[in-house]
């Protein structure tokens, strides 16, 4: 039986409108060029920490033991923010910056250990100010990929820089979150996740449950599926993070509701 190596997976803000993920993939190639590249997404809104936090923390656990994450959302890029490589008990490594993007992700995989990308040797040469997915992050998870070891790689560090996402909080009758993440389909994720809603729920017997998002809208009713409301229309639906989302069957809820990241979003209770 042929022994089939985990991949690199990488997960950038670059788009594909430049050569950056290209770049990078080079740079791995020429260094373990038997390595297989898996692009998760170059499509995390430029510069947001917190999206591509939340796109690396549901999309980690789908890939195999063994696959090295390169995560560059890095406003930070060339400040003295440390460059790092994570090590985790469900045998995945996490290699970006230390912003906040790696934390959630390798916290629920396990963290095991944690170094800074020090050793000039595992970097290019003249690292550039602005470009570290190249000089610093790919080279690395390279040669990580090749079988050397995270020690090797620079010093140990204890504590990671955390990405705090607020979560929903109940008042009343009243649920209250706000929009995280909106998709290229034009959904709008939300912060209150399935758990805290039945939580909620069992407070009121089994009522009701509506939701309003940006005070624009009617209240919509959560469905199961995006085909429970009609062609045109806003529904909520817990969505594959887990959490509930508004979406518009057929059409853009971002630009329906006139949404972004940080629009208010209520779940109300009505008692039967």
């Amino acid at each position: 039986m042929v022994r089939v190596r985990s991949p690199i997976a990488l997960l950038t803000d670059f788009g594909q409108r430049d050569h950056y993920v290209g770049v990078m993939k080079g740079v791995i190639a020429t260094i373990a060029p038997g390595a297989a590249v898996v692009d998760i997404t170059h499509g995390v809104p430029a510069q947001s920490v917190a999206a591509g936090a939340i796109v690396l923390r549901q999309s980690w656990r789908y890939f195999p033991p063994g696959t090295i994450f390169v995560a560059v959302v890095d406003p930070g890029v060339g400040s003295a923010r440390r460059a790092l490589a994570i090590g985790t008990r469900a045998r995945r490594i996490f290699v970006g910056p230390d912003n906040g993007l790696l934390h959630g992700a390798a916290e629920e995989a396990g963290i095991s250990e944690a170094v800074e990308l020090r050793a000039a040797r595992y970097r290019l040469s003249g690292v550039s100010s602005t470009f570290h997915g190249r000089d610093i992050f790919a080279p690395a998870a390279a040669h990580l990929w090749r079988g050397v070891k995270l020690s090797l790689l620079g010093p140990r560090v204890g504590q990671i820089e955390r990405c705090n996402l607020a979560w929903a909080r109940g008042t009343g009758q009243t649920l209250s979150g706000e929009v995280i993440y909106v998709d290229g389909f034009g959904n709008l994720i939300t912060n209150i996740d399935r758990e805290t809603l039945k939580r909620f729920a069992a407070r009121f017997r089994a009522g009701r449950l509506w939701v309003t998002i940006g005070g624009r809208e009617s209240p919509l009713a959560i469905v199961e599926t995006y085909a429970s409301v009609p062609t045109g229309s806003p529904g909520a639906i817990f969505g594959s993070f887990e959490t509930i989302e508004v979406a518009v069957r057929d059409g853009n809820a971002a630009r329906r509701l006139r949404a972004q990241v940080g629009t208010p979003v209520q779940v109300h209770a009505a008692q039967s």
